[in-house]
């Protein structure tokens, strides 16, 4: 079962992300985390098989912490589901780590397509 890490620092966001992942998927959320920093140190813990990241946290922002998750564990897809999206600012999430970018402006099927699409390639086997 996919092992899902949510860092954001609203704790509404993500509790209704854990909601909505475990109500309509056969994925777990095994942990989460308020910034950045938090995040990088659950994942160390967790190994977890996704990383959902918000931009805007405090102690450490979500490219911040991308840049060095993506250093610790470069197979690991990193999704940034941000209010931030426009064409530059995904240029920049893309250069330090990020897989996907998603407004949290969009609807939610989008985003679990996209979560989908994420862990499907991740456990296909890495040629070369």
């Amino acid at each position: 079962m996919p092992c899902i890490l949510i860092v954001d620092d609203s704790p509404a966001i993500r509790h209704g992300l854990r909601s909505l992942v475990e109500q309509q998927t056969d994925w777990k959320v095994c942990g989460e985390a308020e910034n950045g920093r938090d995040g990088i140190d659950q994942a160390k813990r967790l190994h977890p098989d996704l990383i959902l990241l918000d931009q805007s946290m405090p102690v450490m922002t979500g490219l911040e912490a991308a840049r060095e998750l993506r250093r610790l564990m470069p197979r690991v897809p990193l999704l940034m589901f941000t209010m931030f999206k426009n064409p530059f600012f995904e240029r920049e999430a893309h250069a330090a780590g990020i897989s996907v970018v998603k407004s949290k402006s969009e609807d939610v099927q989008s985003l679990f397509m996209s979560m989908q699409e994420l862990l499907e390639s991740a456990a296909r086997p890495h040629l070369g």
